[in-house]
C-alpha cells in the first residue's frame, strides 16, 4: 500500500451552498490531518463541515463543525486526524463566498 501526503482538495464554495470538497477515490482510503478555513472578507463569516460515509446524502449526524465563526481577514486551522474510506465525502458550507477551504492529509492506495 502506497501512502501519498498531499493537498487533498481546495475550494471556494458559493455562499450558503453545501459543496463537496472531497470524495475518496475507489480503492483508496484517506486521512485528513488538517482543514484550513480562510476568510478573505472584512467581516466575520460562518462555516460548516460534514463527513458522510459511502457517499450518503448529508444528514445532521454527519456534521463535525456547524456554525463556527471565522473572524474578518482571519484563518482557522482544524487539526483532526479523520479517517475516510472509499467514497466517503467531505462537504463544506460557507455563509459568504469569501471563505476558502483547504484539506491536507494522505491517501492510501
Amino acid at each position: 500500500m502506497a501512502t501519498t501526503y498531499k493537498t487533498i482538495a481546495q475550494a471556494a464554495p458559493a455562499a450558503t451552498t453545501l459543496t463537496t470538497l472531497y470524495t475518496v477515490p475507489s480503492s483508496t482510503s484517506a486521512v485528513v490531518s488538517t482543514i484550513i478555513i480562510c476568510n478573505q472578507a472584512a467581516s466575520a463569516a460562518t462555516y460548516r463541515i460534514a463527513v458522510s460515509p459511502a457517499g450518503a446524502a448529508a444528514e445532521a449526524k454527519h456534521y463535525i463543525v456547524y456554525g463556527a465563526t471565522v473572524a474578518a481577514s482571519d484563518t482557522t486551522a482544524l487539526t483532526l486526524g479523520v479517517t475516510l474510506a472509499t467514497t466517503d465525502v467531505v462537504r463544506v458550507y460557507a455563509s459568504t463566498a469569501t471563505l476558502s477551504f483547504s484539506l491536507f492529509g494522505s491517501e492510501i492506495s
